[in-house]
């Protein structure tokens, strides 16, 4: 592999593993629960890297995790995110960074979809309680 092309995929890796402990940071600042990474690179399908799925239990709280990665993502990383959609009802707030794809689910709803069942080929990796990235 060309030396330059390599140094890119390096820092591509680099900054994703950077966003996913940023978010999973922004998230237990706000007291987010059940925090999962789902590493989606060995589906041939996937639209991502990494979908980060978590959730709360008053809308109130998902809309504030959701704001906290943010606002966190911009300051830490200079990266704004690509596309937010769920804000009028705060059920399930996505946040879209390309490679890396989060979820912040009110309880009831993560239960209703099930998104580590929909993606169980992916490898799933629980983040433990005490980690703060």
């Amino acid at each position: 592999m060309d030396k330059s092309i390599e140094k890119e995929v390096k820092q591509n890796a680099d900054s994703e593993v950077e966003l996913i402990d940023t978010v999973i940071f922004a998230m237990r600042e706000k007291k987010a629960e059940n925090i999962v990474h789902l590493n989606m690179d060995r589906l041939a399908k996937s639209v991502c890297s990494s979908f980060i799925v978590t959730n709360a239990d008053s809308t109130i709280q998902v809309k504030a995790i959701a704001d906290n990665i943010e606002d966190e993502v911009l300051k830490k990383l200079n990266t704004k995110v690509w596309r937010r959609q769920g804000d009028e009802n705060a059920l399930w707030i996505i946040l879209d960074y390309g490679l890396v794809v989060v979820h912040v689910f009110q309880t009831g709803c993560r239960k209703y979809y099930a998104l580590e069942d929909l993606w169980a080929d992916a490898e799933t990796v629980k983040i433990p309680e005490d980690k703060i990235a």
